[in-house]
């Protein structure tokens, strides 16, 4: 039997920044990651945020997930929200995938956990899961992107590329990943970098329209003030145009953990390409599910069906 999911409306739909404790983890990187850890004892699922986003993206999900019988491990990525900057300056891939897992394993010490992730965190995931061999029982993957299988889209007549910098929405990945300092040096003021990130919930497109209300673009902006933190989270980007990474990520083969994909379609920055991607990209698929009114932003936009899936899909088969 399916556990009840509370209902993200009337249990966990404030946008407080301090509904939920904070802890911290001092990493052997120098790092000091924040995350937010409920329904300690339960299944162990790690949420992972992308751009741009901190782990307030979440916030829907955490108190019903964790009520449902999951231990709910959602932290900020290095560079963002309440974890700190990295003092040896990678922002890639690979590095925060082994924050995760240092925070996972070694500091909270899980043998075995699931995941959830979109967007940057979504990549994050599968090279946690591929990177560490039977870590990850089970994954649920949404609006990001897919492994670098190029021969095998190719041989199955898809497209392999996902993102166009010539869209209309495209421009912010050139902006922040070939010169990010220049860029940086326009958003002078906390209102400015914040009105940059806003862009991204509302005119930009990424979202489902009529998905974020002003204050919860207030909520979710306001990390993004910080000068500093909002040049580290363009790290990602900026490896596009040779910035060096720390270690090569793991994404070039297919999946093999057991992952359910899910999708936005409202999104304007992950097109449907994404769906027949993946169709190919893992081996062990549940999937690909279309959730309608739904953007990038899938676990706030329709956090009670996402809820419900993770559940559904996570829970019961979990063998931790």
């Amino acid at each position: 039997m399916i556990a009840d999911v509370p209902s993200a409306e009337n249990i966990n739909a404030r946008n407080d920044a301090d509904q939920f404790p904070i802890a911290y983890a001092d990493l052997s990187s120098g790092v000091r990651l924040a995350y937010v850890r409920e329904g300690v004892g339960g299944v162990p699922l790690i949420l992972l945020h992308g751009y741009p986003e901190t782990k307030r993206i979440w916030y829907r999900n955490i108190a019903p997930l964790a009520a449902a019988g999951f231990e709910v491990i959602v932290p900020d990525l290095r560079g963002y929200g309440d974890s700190s900057l990295a003092p040896d300056g990678f922002y890639d891939i690979a590095a925060y995938a082994k924050d995760a897992y240092e925070l996972l394993h070694d500091v909270l010490g899980h043998e075995v956990v699931t995941a959830a992730a979109g967007d940057v965190g979504g990549v994050v995931m599968l090279d946690l899961s591929a990177r560490y061999p039977g870590f990850v029982a089970r994954q649920v993957f949404f609006n990001s992107v897919p492994p670098a299988l190029t021969e095998i889209y190719r041989a199955a007549g898809v497209p392999d590329t996902l993102l166009d910098n010539d869209h209309p929405t495209g421009d912010y990945r050139v902006l922040q990943g070939r010169d990010g300092d220049a860029f940086a040096a326009t958003l002078t003021t906390p209102e400015l970098r914040r009105r940059w990130i806003a862009g991204m919930y509302g005119p930009r497109l990424w979202g489902s329209p009529g998905s974020f209300t002003a204050a919860d673009i207030d909520f979710h902006t306001e990390p993004f003030a910080d000068a500093d933190k909002l040049r580290a989270s363009w790290g990602p980007y900026e490896l596009a145009y040779g910035k060096p990474m720390s270690d090569l990520p793991v994404i070039f083969d297919v999946v093999q953990t057991p992952t359910m994909v899910l999708y936005g379609p409202d999104d304007h920055v992950v097109p449907d390409t994404f769906v027949l991607q993946c169709e190919h990209a893992f081996a062990q698929l549940t999937g690909p599910y279309v959730v309608p009114r739904a953007g990038h932003f899938l676990q706030w936009e329709r956090a009670e069906l996402f809820n419900a899936a993770l559940v559904g899909y996570l829970l019961p088969r979990a063998t931790l």
